[in-house]
């Protein structure tokens, strides 16, 4: 097919392209002649305008009690990062971290260590007297250990505008 004049001046996808429809080319009728065109520009343009909306429903929403909780877990259990947990740590969480802190001083947990794999999942939430408690299941699977379930009971409450774990407890 030859180019005119104004097929040059066209941005690249809507240029009529050859009617074999190589890779990521369909047929179809663009305008009033039939054309083909390709997908890969339109494609990439739409991947790229949805990934910060698809991308921002993930996260969680620090602003919540929940969103704070897991938060929570996840550094404390889960990346086994306690400096990490202490942002999100008030009252006496906070001196369970510390003193969690002190007892393994001289321990190097870093990427060399081999961490467990967890997983958890919420089994109940209760809202009282403006604290809100989350109860929490988590699966841990170790190398060369079999895998075990521990119970976490992590307690938010306000801390100014935000919220805050004030305590949490673990048991079988």
């Amino acid at each position: 097919m030859k180019k005119n004049s104004l097929s040059s001046l066209r941005p690249p996808h809507l240029n009529p392209l050859p009617r074999d429809g190589g890779e990521g080319r369909v047929r179809g009728n663009c305008g009033s002649s039939r054309e083909t065109f390709d997908l890969k520009w339109p494609l990439a343009l739409l991947v790229l305008c949805l990934l910060p909306v698809v991308s921002t429903g993930c996260g969680r929403d620090l602003r919540t009690a929940q969103g704070v909780a897991e938060e929570f877990v996840d550094q404390h259990y889960v990346e086994i990062n306690l400096q990490n947990a202490k942002a999100y740590a008030v009252g006496l969480a906070l001196e369970k971290i510390n003193d969690e802190i002190r007892l393994i001083a001289g321990q190097a947990i870093d990427a060399s260590t081999r961490k467990p794999k967890v997983h958890y999942r919420l089994l109940e939430k209760k809202e009282a007297d403006g604290r809100v408690s989350f109860l929490y299941e988590g699966t841990i699977q170790a190398e060369d250990a079999a895998e075990f379930t521990r119970r976490w009971l992590v307690v938010a409450r306000r801390d100014g505008d935000q919220w805050r774990v004030s305590n949490f407890t673990e048991s079988d």
